[in-house]
């Protein structure tokens, strides 16, 4: 069996404060690594209540950062962005918020520069084989199917 360190819940409050520094977190990362610790419910309530008190932790700031990473740096769409934000339990209300970190013109343009380099690797040469791969290709990454379906028209007709 794997040895597990008990935590005073000082040691635990500096450790996680520590994990809140290094990067944004989310009420879920924070409860699913203190399920690891050795900790009672009420030394847990008292660990994350203390993170909040000295703003380590903040789900709206978790968002937006997590929103403007995932749009600027992995070029996600606002779909797959929010189906990660609410598989961290993430009210929709910060959801809102997170979402309007993102400038609209940049969007769409990080969207068009997406599909056309996209549509320009591909190799099929079957016309619906090819529109099926660009459709995948831009629905896993979470682009809204109204943009994907008329860009995917526009590059293969």
């Amino acid at each position: 069996m794997k040895n597990k360190k008990f935590y005073t819940l000082e040691e635990a409050k500096r450790k996680f404060e520590s994990y809140c520094v290094y990067q944004e977190r989310c009420h879920a990362e924070i409860e699913s690594k203190l399920y690891e610790m050795y900790l009672s419910s009420k030394e847990k309530e008292e660990v994350i209540l203390h993170l909040l008190e000295h703003d380590f932790l903040n789900e709206e700031r978790f968002s937006k950062s997590y929103a403007r990473g995932k749009f600027y740096i992995k070029k996600w769409g606002k779909d797959r962005i929010v189906r990660e934000l609410k598989h961290r339990k993430i009210t929709s209300y910060n959801i809102t918020k997170a979402l309007l970190e993102i400038d609209e013109d940049e969007y769409l343009a990080t969207f068009n520069e997406l599909a056309e380099k996209k549509n320009a690797q591909l190799t099929e040469t079957d016309i619906q084989k090819r529109r099926k791969k660009l459709i995948d290709y831009l629905r896993y990454r979470g682009w809204e199917s109204h943009l994907v379906y008329d860009k995917v028209l526009e590059l293969t007709s």
